[in-house]
């Protein structure tokens, strides 16, 4: 890693939850974006290439055994203890690998979402974008209160109480290893981007840091 990047910065976790769910952390990273096109838009080569490399190399036998290896399985190890069955809901890289499975191959979404996916193939861990300037103050993760909504949109839809999220300094952007808040997600011409990854016990948080570090370098790139 270039001794130039800066090191992604650690987010904020309430007590009770830390308390609660050891080795949960987030690491957040901001990002402005070089690229030319849109964030929707059609993916350059080099990143289509990477797609189709990994497509290949996640087939057969490979693609089944994925959820043993350590960091996959970790992941469904913390799933479970927050009351989410890894049988039922996927983690985010047995989603993404089904989905190789069924459609023969990673397919194209967009500048974006392929970069993402990039990033997850290669260490397991998600990472997730959020429209730099929607944000208000750090990242951090705690669980909804009463009568809070997803974002400060005039829409956005309510959330129960006790729910996991990822928070700024003042409402939830994040469902937890689920849905954005929909008027902070990146639009196709947003010039910065939050990144964040989410890391649970068991997960070096070299993992982590180098998902963080793959997707600045795709979308940083000139």
């Amino acid at each position: 890693m270039s001794a130039r990047v800066e090191r992604p910065a650690p987010g904020w976790c309430a007590r009770e939850v830390e308390d609660e769910l050891p080795g949960l952390r987030l690491l957040c990273a901001d990002v402005t974006v070089n690229r030319r096109g849109s964030l929707a838009g059609a993916s350059p080569p080099d990143v289509e290439r990477r797609l189709k490399e990994l497509s290949n190399r996640f087939r057969g036998a490979t693609a089944v055994a994925v959820r043993r290896e350590p960091v996959p399985s970790a992941y469904r190890v913390f799933y479970r203890h927050i009351g989410l069955d890894p049988e039922v809901v996927r983690t985010p890289l047995e989603a993404a690998v089904f989905a190789r499975m069924m459609k023969g191959g990673f397919l194209s979404r967009g500048l974006l979402e392929d970069v993402l996916l990039v990033a997850l193939l290669d260490t397991g861990v998600p990472v997730w974008a959020l429209d730099a300037a929607s944000v208000q103050g750090p990242l951090g993760i705690r669980s909804s209160e009463d009568g809070e909504r997803l974002g400060r949109g005039s829409g956005a839809p309510p959330l129960p109480p006790g729910r996991l999220v990822v928070a700024d300094s003042s409402a939830p952007l994040a469902v937890l290893f689920g849905e954005l808040a929909r008027d902070h997600a990146p639009r196709g011409r947003s010039e910065r981007l939050a990144l964040f990854a989410v890391q649970v016990a068991g997960v070096p948080e070299l993992y982590a840091e180098e998902a963080l570090w793959s997707c600045r370098a795709a979308l940083e790139a000139a």
